[in-house]
């Protein structure tokens, strides 16, 4: 979901045409597929316009999809299928796509998340071989609340905040491309609402901080978003008494250093590297890591930065590390477990970071992806003071690390939960599926527990534990996780502000008394109102 409130008019977003026919056979199959490479060209090309208007998530989403749409391995497969098996333009993109997403969707974890990413770009490429509009969100003629199966991440980061009241999908869960753009944007969202579709409705009010959608009269007044608290925040994250709870952003890219630094983060607590190795057919030198990590550290000279490690393995699967098939990926050989098998990866990265913290004059501390236990923890913290590196930490992301928090901070000097990862191996639900979406509300009491014992840990170690999954932009849920004893929250850039106002406007006090009230309850719902209440 996405915070705020709104309602107004109904547009629906048109399902993707049907599939293009399989026949007749081209009569010069070799000018049939002659067209298919200009046509995935043409739709890079707008992707990558649209990503120069865009900035944060929207514009590294769009310049990924962008990238998509030109991989030179989808354009040859739909080639071979117009010329070795007789199939027109439109039906051997179809097909080629269709290959690609059924194997992302075997993958599971990240890959499987850039499912809905390889069926747009198969829709707009066949809509440029046929000569039609692409499909996507209409032109809006006025405010309305848009209702779709799914958005395509392009479509949700080319929406227009001043007319786009609220967004509404069937499928997608909490943190699924779309709600995370809808956050940045500052739309109000509630996804995976199964059947909203059949319903017809001439106009909704969306509640995101509820997650409840209600049928209204079609003459009701269009109200735009509103958003619980106030917006204003003096920069310094800290409750009403003056206890430090520091409001940091998540990077990705140079592009979201910035948005994060101009919105006023205190530093970042997760800096994903993934964006220097995703789609190279090599690893990257340590000169190349090195200057690309100093572009994103260059805007927190002089504060503090977390950067995750390689977070890849075989739900990610990156070319030079050569990964074995796997019967289920999410739980195989992934983040801190590629670097057991390949330590020499981890010790290039950690070096071409230390560099990076030099040139920037960031203070860089760095943290393993997936870590289970301590041993695995002492492990590597070993391996980044050795690179010069001081301090080493470590995300909880499983249940097994967050029972043992007390003995992995002992190995460590600080620890951050990914509420995302530690969400969906609680409870056992795929984070990108509409049909459990609901157990993966980051306000699920049993999941606030876990947090709940990570915390207990941290005071009793005296050391730092943050949480720099999607639950920290929140502002309600902020004040739970303070309570729970998280010492910092990491968010994308469009939440800092309201969550550092909202932190402002309550004591230590009325934290703890949220995150007792919450824990107490048995579902997400009556988590949300006992913290409100």
């Amino acid at each position: 979901m996405s915070p705020g409130r709104a309602s107004g008019p109904v547009v629906a977003v048109a399902e993707p045409a049907a599939a293009p026919a399989s026949g007749p056979a081209p009569s010069d199959p070799q000018a049939e597929a002659a067209r298919i490479a200009p046509a995935a060209q043409a739709v890079a090309a707008r992707l990558e316009a649209l990503a120069g208007q865009a900035t944060g998530d929207a514009a590294t989403i769009l310049l990924t999809t962008a990238a998509m749409a030109g991989d030179p391995a989808l354009v040859s497969e739909a080639e071979r299928l117009v010329v070795a098996e007789g199939r027109p333009a439109p039906r051997a993109v179809y097909e080629a796509a269709n290959g690609f997403a059924k194997a992302l969707a075997a993958a599971g974890g990240y890959m499987a998340e850039r499912v809905r990413d390889v069926e747009d770009i198969r829709d707009r490429v066949i809509a440029e071989l046929q000569g039609v509009t692409p499909p996507g969100v209409p032109e809006l003629t006025g405010p309305s609340v848009l209702v779709a199966r799914d958005l395509a991440p392009a479509d949700t980061a080319g929406l227009d905040p001043a007319r786009v009241l609220a967004l509404v999908t069937e499928e997608g869960g909490p943190t699924s491309h779309t709600a995370i753009l809808a956050r940045s944007l500052g739309i109000p969202a509630v996804v995976a609402v199964r059947g909203v579709l059949a319903v017809g409705a001439e106009a909704l009010l969306v509640d995101g901080d509820t997650g409840v959608v209600e049928v209204v009269a079609a003459d009701a007044p269009v109200v735009a978003a509103v958003r619980e608290g106030a917006a204003e925040w003096n920069g310094v994250g800290a409750t009403a008494d003056g206890h430090r709870v520091k409001v940091l952003g998540n990077v990705g890219s140079p592009a979201d250093a910035t948005a994060a630094a101009e919105a006023g983060a205190e530093g970042v607590g997760l800096f994903r590297t993934e964006f220097c190795y995703l789609d190279a057919p090599a690893e990257p030198s340590v000169d190349e890591q090195r200057a690309a990590y100093a572009a994103v550290l260059a805007p927190f000279a002089g504060k503090p930065v977390i950067v995750r490690t390689l977070d890849a393995g075989a739900d990610k699967p990156l070319a030079f590390l050569s990964p074995e098939a796997e019967p289920n990926p999410a739980l195989g050989v992934r983040g801190v477990r590629v670097a057991f098998d390949r330590p020499d990866v981890l010790d290039r990265q950690l070096e071409a970071i230390a560099g990076a913290a030099a040139d920037s004059g960031a203070e860089v501390s760095v943290m393993a992806p997936m870590v289970a236990t301590a041993t695995e923890a002492a492990w590597f913290a070993e391996r980044v003071r050795a690179a010069g590196i001081a301090r080493a930490g470590v995300m909880i992301e499983v249940p097994a690390a967050a029972l043992a928090a007390e003995e992995i901070l002992a190995a460590v000097d600080f620890v951050s939960v990914g509420t995302n990862d530690l969400a969906q191996y609680t409870f056992a639900a795929d984070r990108q599926l509409g049909a459990v979406a609901a157990l993966n509300d980051p306000w699920q009491p049993a999941l606030l527990r876990l947090i709940a014992l990570i915390g207990r840990a941290a005071a009793a170690t005296g050391k730092p534990a943050g949480v720099c999954g999607e639950a920290a932009a929140d502002p309600l849920l902020a004040r739970v996780l303070t309570g729970l004893g998280m010492t910092s929250l990491s968010m994308n850039a469009s939440a800092i502000r309201a969550v550092g106002a909202g932190l402002a406007q309550a004591t230590l006090a009325d934290c703890e008394a949220a995150a007792e009230a919450a824990l107490a309850t048995q579902s997400p719902a009556e988590a949300r109102s006992a913290a409100r209440g």
